[in-house]
């Protein structure tokens, strides 16, 4: 019994590294390829002109700041907005889906169908039909992230245990109550995983958007930097999408532990 105790202990301990390690381990691997890279462009091995090395980057990112801030406001906008429109639309979608079987059956095929679709074969046609405006730029982003949000939570809504639901409606439940005791804390978590996914979609869509027309927005920013060829420039704006990004990633996981308060609790638990 000692011995499967302590293995059950050790596999346990394996299984939930300390918060410290699972933030050393990454910034140590990512300081370890900067390091790489740089050597890689102070030795000539690639061209500067291909590959402008990580202080190259530094520079340009802190000589452009102001100008970076300003594309990047913009960029962030149009991400916010498509966002919330598209969580909202999803959520009415996913709803629709879960409670009219119908529904789940016109909707669920056209929504796989049109994942196939490349972005960047959109952008065009929204363009051409709305201008280079903000319209356009918060649609693709609308488009974007719909599909995450919805596909989650359908999925969440209906893997809920069917005799969970029957002994509500024994106990007199109405449909809104049935949702708010049972189907959507249920849903909570695949939810907040489909936003996280919406998230970093956002930013890439509003920036693919920008690419094919715009006054202002990372996108342009970049379009304008690579017929210069700053390529340093160029890799400063992806440093900066993956900035905007990561915080969008950081409201969501700040929304679900603010709503989702048992599951933080689980986490404090498994990390002692």
């Amino acid at each position: 019994m000692r011995t499967l105790d302590s293995e059950h202990v050790s596999s346990s301990h394996v299984a939930a590294p300390s918060r410290l390690k699972r933030a050393l381990v990454p910034t140590l691997t990512l300081l370890a390829l900067l390091i790489i890279w740089q050597l890689v462009c102070d030795l000539g091995l690639i061209p500067a002109f291909m590959l402008p090395s990580p202080l190259a980057v530094v520079s340009a990112l802190v000589g452009d700041v102001s100008l970076l801030a300003g594309h990047a406001l913009t960029t962030l906008q149009e991400a916010l907005f498509g966002l919330i429109i598209g969580i909202l639309v999803g959520g009415v979608f996913a709803l629709l889906m879960d409670r009219f079987e119908f529904f789940y059956l016109a909707f669920e095929p056209l929504m796989t169908v049109s994942q196939t679709i490349p972005t960047i074969a959109i952008a065009p046609l929204l363009v051409l039909w709305f201008g280079y405006g903000l319209l356009p730029k918060v649609l693709l982003v609308v488009l974007t992230t719909f599909f995450p949000v919805t596909v989650s939570l359908v999925s969440g809504l209906r893997s809920v245990d069917s005799d969970t639901i029957d002994l509500l409606r024994t106990m007199g439940a109405s449909n809104w109550q049935i949702y708010r005791f049972a189907k959507l804390p249920a849903a909570a978590g695949q939810l907040y995983s489909g936003l996280r996914i919406s998230a970093t979609y956002a930013i890439v869509a509003a920036v693919i958007a920008e690419w094919l027309g715009g006054t202002s927005g990372l996108g342009v920013y970049m379009t304008r930097v690579r017929k210069s060829f700053a390529y340093d420039k160029m890799f400063a704006s992806i440093i900066v999408i993956s900035a905007l990004s990561l915080a969008l990633m950081g409201l969501v996981d700040g929304l679900e532990r603010l709503t989702m308060p048992w599951k933080r609790a689980e986490g404090s638990k498994t990390n002692d």
